[in-house]
């Protein structure tokens, strides 16, 4: 057993790397599939990485002093698993069910496997998670741990990697290593900068990061790298290594179509590298380094507005969030520099320690997020809702990586007004309905919102909270029960003829539909169905069961949104009543926001002539 020591051995670290490539190749060879080629370039280096620089206790992976190590090259996961095979972590029969069903080894790493933090695969998003938990080590626990970022060199062409890159370098994180493995061969051809290792040198140096090129495979030259980023200050360092991909058999070393492809003849190869090894490396652990930083409770209450006041939702929400602040020092949030819009500014002016300017990043937000979580904060990430869409990949990622992490966000549908569609969130339910284990949540008032706020900051999985450019007219008391999964029923009785359900604006636009139809002879009954996932089934059932149709009626386009949860929970209802579904049909422009909901056909009116219209009876007279 070698012992990580900090001292450098080069024949050591040449047969660790060894072992790391014919481990890669025995993983991948016995699961029939994988990316052996793209390990195998990077062997060289992490073998210098896990024998003398990383501080990594294995046996209790969630030491708050612990180092952390995020393969942005996800799919180079027959490496990592080897590493973790050299570390003791798990061990050579773990290694070789590899891909297969059951294994915690799966095709590309996720938290199965400690200390797995975070799910990757999806290129471009390794950085950008270690950015957060590098800005976690700074800001928050303020403990001297250091993340280090294995990336490849075909996703330096990902915009979320210069994200990162920008925001590292903005925010001195001299925690934070990446290192390129610039083995020049994508999948289907050369990468856009081949080998030219000062072009990317320069690029990075453009950016603030202070840049090495190394040969990636000399130790000694790569153990001078990591020395020369340790001792860095003020700004994140980047190890540019050059390698070949399929480096040491002779069949695969820097030949194109090898990539995600198992070696032909593993035997021969691993013959050629010199056969299998048994070393192992006792990895340096966290040692008399001080326990992370918690911040004090300031105490506090959830605020509340009187029934009948006229509050923004998003305003609700930047008040509650800022008290929830208070009261739980755990919670931080996020904003891509629309704060003002949001209102997650009253956070940042009630805890600036505890808020980050992510500027308009989407990616990187959401990203700084996922890493944050990873350290037990509480996450809460705002914008308008429409530019969450730039993250998405993001968002599904987090779900993959089993992560805790809060959205909010504003400017739902056509009911903004002015600013027009490019502005309006009306994918936003159905994109985020999607994601698995999620909980999506569309309050119509401030007291809805501020209960439902304090929900999320305990909800695991992600959350989605929608809120309302303008403002809408308190109807919920203080005092009532307000939950994730529930409902608010506005107005019923016996002898119903239809149900309207609604959502954030259109609640009130369905409540006076219902004084329209009433006028008319037609008793509605109106629930206000703040949480779009999960849904009141229950009480969707007892509307189906008791009135002879629904209509839904919301400000987001037709597909995936609250029509669609209420289909879904009505699926197999025995009796289910005729529905139709009200939305956004046809592209917005700019208009008052009376204007456009008119237009869309989601006001009083419309929602009154629908309901007549569903029944069999005539139109009603103007709302």
């Amino acid at each position: 057993m070698r012992v990580n020591c900090g001292m450098a051995d080069v024949t050591f670290r040449r047969e660790l790397a060894q072992q790391l490539r014919v481990d890669s190749v025995r993983a991948a060879g016995i699961a029939g599939s994988g990316h052996p080629t793209s390990s195998m370039s990077a062997a060289d280096v992490m073998a210098v990485l896990l024998d003398g620089y990383l501080t990594l206790d294995f046996q209790h992976p969630d030491d708050a002093r612990n180092d952390h190590l995020v393969f942005s090259k996800g799919h180079a996961s027959p490496l990592y698993y080897a590493l973790l095979k050299a570390a003791g972590a798990i061990s050579d029969e773990e290694l070789l069910t590899y891909r297969k069903f059951g294994s915690r080894l799966e095709g590309h790493p996720t938290p199965r496997i400690p200390p797995t933090d975070v799910a990757t695969g999806s290129l471009g998003q390794g950085l950008p998670v270690a950015v957060g938990l590098a800005l976690a080590g700074k800001r928050l626990d303020q403990v001297p741990y250091r993340v280090w970022a294995l990336c490849g060199d075909s996703e330096m062409a990902e915009g979320s990697i210069w994200e990162a890159f920008q925001y590292a370098a903005w925010a001195e994180l001299d925690n934070l290593t990446a290192i390129v493995d610039v083995n020049r061969l994508g999948q289907t051809r050369e990468t856009m900068l081949g080998w030219d290792m000062d072009g990317y040198a320069e690029r990075a140096r453009a950016f603030g990061w202070h840049a090495i090129v190394v040969d990636g495979h000399d130790p000694d030259a790569v153990d001078a790298a990591f020395t020369e980023a340790l001792a860095t200050t003020g700004r994140p360092t980047v190890l540019f290594a050059r390698t070949r991909k399929g480096r040491g058999v002779e069949a695969v070393e820097d030949q194109p179509d090898k990539h995600g492809k198992p070696l032909e003849d593993s035997d021969a190869a691993i013959e050629e590298l010199g056969g299998q090894r048994s070393l192992t490396v006792r990895v340096a652990t966290p040692d008399q380094r001080p326990e992370p930083h918690r911040f004090a409770a300031e105490g506090g209450e959830l605020p509340s507005w009187p029934v009948g006041e006229q509050v923004a939702t998003r305003e609700a929400y930047g008040t509650a969030l800022a008290a929830i602040g208070g009261m739980r020092p755990d919670v931080v949030a996020f904003d891509g520099e629309v704060s003002n819009s949001t209102k997650s500014e009253l956070f940042a002016k009630a805890h600036p320690q505890r808020y980050f300017e992510m500027f308009i990043a989407e990616q990187q937000m959401v990203a700084a997020a996922v890493g944050m979580q990873v350290r037990g904060w509480v996450p809460f990430a705002s914008s308008f809702g429409a530019f969450f869409t730039r993250a998405y990949d993001f968002v599904r990622m987090a779900a993959v990586s089993r992560a805790d992490i809060r959205l909010a966000g504003s400017h739902a549908g056509v009911a903004i007004g002015e600013d027009g569609p490019s502005q309006m969130a009306l994918e936003d339910i159905a994109a985020l309905r999607a994601v698995h284990g999620s909980t999506v949540l569309h309050p119509s008032d401030a007291n809805q919102t501020a209960r439902l706020v304090a929900a999320m900051a305990d909800r695991p999985g992600i959350s989605y909270l929608r809120t309302l450019r303008g403002k809408t007219p308190v109807r919920t008391s203080p005092d009532e029960d307000v939950r994730i999964g529930g409902s608010r029923v506005l107005r019923a009785g016996e002898g119903d003829d239809i149900t309207l359900v609604a959502c954030g604006m259109t609640v009130d636009e369905a409540d006076k539909a219902a004084d329209a139809l009433d006028a008319e002879g037609v008793r509605a009954r109106v629930i206000d169905c703040y949480s779009i996932k999960p849904i009141d089934a229950d009480t969707l059932a007892t509307a189906a069961r008791q009135t002879s149709a629904i209509v839904t009626v919301e400000d987001h386009w037709p597909e995936g949104g609250l029509g669609d949860a209420v289909l879904g929970a009505l699926a197999e209802h025995p009796q289910r009543p005729p529905l139709r579904k009200l939305g956004v049909y046809e592209m917005p422009s700019s208009g008052t926001p009376a204007e456009l909901l008119h237009a869309a056909g989601i006001a009083a009116e419309a929602i009154a002539a629908a309901a007549l219209q569903l029944l069999g009876r005539r139109t009603p007279a103007a709302v």
